[in-house]
């Protein structure tokens, strides 16, 4: 069994090589890692294109949803993109956020930032930056943004539940969340889980529903709600790869599901201060 970090550079390695890749090869396999498949079609990628400030060079077709159609962004506001990739939900977040709000991408792929960087430029945006970091320990300080958004990200990183803390510490009180995200109910194949190629695309490195949605209440957040959900399925000659006849049919009668989630969360708003009389009881 792989350590985290060893996932992480797993990840790393497999996010530098899609960066070099078109969006047709990445929107063809799972996330853009798992191998392209001859049934060839968008198999956890939902379609950007109608959205105000797409671009085209920033959508490497990784993503399992749209969370930036939901994350309820406004004029002037601080939007975190994790995993930014080369840019495509910090630019549509800049679309919604204007010339007065600001956007920031964190990533820790070099090649990742670097694409990302060179999209900002060819658009001229001077109020969206990106950061290289780790998101269990964004390169950011606390109380800042009023929305953070993520897009097939949390299912790659090895310790979720410090990604959802250093979310609650990076929003403003009061502020919120939508991220996209891969979620099981039940369990997977152990060849699929382990297998290296597959946790780089998402699949072996997603965690129950239920746990999932548990660290996010456990942390602190409230009005916890899913805005979409959808099942992937996932073609099966990317499953002949770790699976042999028996297992793969094994798995198809099975009740296990793997699942495109878009969750949405609050981080409670300050209390008032006390003034000294009955207005705190």
């Amino acid at each position: 069994m792989s350590t985290p970090d060893q996932l992480k550079e797993i990840v790393r390695l497999k996010y530098s090589e899609i960066a070099l890749q078109s969006r047709e090869e990445n929107a063809a396999s799972c996330c853009g890692a798992g191998g392209c498949s001859t049934e060839v079609y968008n198999i956890m990628t939902d379609d950007y294109s109608g959205m105000e400030g797409y671009n085209p060079d920033a959508d490497l077709g990784l993503g399992c949803g749209l969370p930036t159609q939901f994350a309820k962004i406004s004029t002037g506001d601080v939007v975190i993109d994790l995993g930014s990739g080369a840019g495509n939900d910090c630019f549509i977040a800049r679309a919604l956020t204007g010339e007065t709000g600001k956007v920031i991408g964190i990533d820790f792929t070099p090649a990742m930032i670097e694409k990302a960087r060179a999209n900002a430029e060819k658009l001229g945006y001077n109020n969206v930056e990106f950061r290289q970091g780790d998101i269990e320990k964004m390169p950011v300080s606390a109380n800042v943004a009023d929305v953070i958004v993520s897009n097939c990200v949390l299912n790659l990183v090895p310790d979720k539940e410090a990604v959802i803390k250093e979310i609650y510490r990076v929003l403003k009180p009061g502020a919120h969340f939508s991220i996209s995200d891969i979620v099981l109910e039940g369990e997977l194949p152990a060849n699929i889980r382990e297998a290296a190629e597959m946790y780089a695309g998402c699949v072996s490195g997603a965690i129950q529903k239920n746990t999932y949605l548990g660290f996010i209440g456990q942390t602190g957040f409230e009005n916890i709600t899913i805005q979409k959900e959808k099942k992937i399925n996932i073609p099966g000659d990317i499953l002949e790869k770790y699976l042999d006849a028996q297992e793969l049919e094994t798995f198809k009668q099975s009740s296990t599901g793997i699942y495109s989630i878009t969750v949405y969360a609050e981080k409670p708003a300050e209390k008032a201060a006390c003034c000294g009389t009955d207005c705190c009881k």
